[in-house]
């Protein structure tokens, strides 16, 4: 989302999500003031309401699927897509996950704030499931810390199956402090991306990042 945008979303949208969705916000002060990657857990589609709240009125971009919806939901997906400068990605194709880490890459580089769902996709139990590597690899890559985040209500508000949410003010979210991996990024900058080391690599970061998403989501 280019900063004309996120400034509109900053003055026009923030006060009213604020005021009919959010009922609690804890750790604000750990935001960055430069940018980062923002990882949270993943219970509906309102989490990128969320989310966004969260960093506008900065430049900020999130990481999209495009591999559930047809006919007009797809196009309708398309367009919001392209206004808000979503990163497109096919779950289930290797080549548009590989462009779409690439791309990812190249905002943070940019300065843009990246936001992910390391779980890769909504929850259908409410419950934090295991992460995906993806954020790991971006990771290693750029050096710039990874912000966990816990969002509790989302999944009350819109869950999986609903295309409207409901107007509750229970949403909470737990900002938890920036985490940074310089060991493992030292060692795994040296390290061929498909080598068994690589991935334990990974393996390591995701599991430290949603271990402290699920230890945040308790707390709420």
């Amino acid at each position: 989302m280019n900063k004309l945008l996120s400034w509109f979303c900053y003055i026009f949208l923030k006060p009213i999500v604020k005021l009919i969705w959010i009922k609690e916000i804890r750790g604000l002060e750990n935001i960055p003031k430069s940018n980062f990657i923002l990882a949270a857990n993943h219970q509906s589609h309102w989490d990128q309401v969320i989310t966004g709240y969260l960093c506008v009125p900065r430049s900020f971009t999130y990481l999209g699927q495009i591999d559930k919806y047809s006919g007009f939901g797809a196009f309708l997906r398309d367009f919001l897509y392209f206004i808000a400068g979503v990163i497109p990605v096919h779950r289930y194709d290797e080549e548009s996950k590989k462009r779409a880490i690439k791309k990812c890459i190249e905002r943070l580089k940019k300065g843009e704030i990246l936001i992910m769902y390391p779980e890769g996709t909504r929850s259908k139990d409410g419950k934090i499931h295991e992460g995906k590597p993806g954020i790991a690899k971006i990771y290693l890559e750029t050096g710039i810390p990874i912000l966990p985040v816990a969002i509790k209500g989302n999944f009350e508000i819109m869950p999986v199956g609903k295309p409207f949410p409901k107007f509750k003010k229970i949403v909470k979210i737990n900002v938890g402090k920036p985490l940074e991996f310089k060991k493992e990024l030292e060692i795994g900058r040296n390290l061929n991306c498909q080598s068994p080391e690589y991935k334990e690599i990974c393996q390591k970061i995701i599991q430290k990042v949603m271990g402290e998403i699920k230890n945040l989501f308790d707390q709420l």
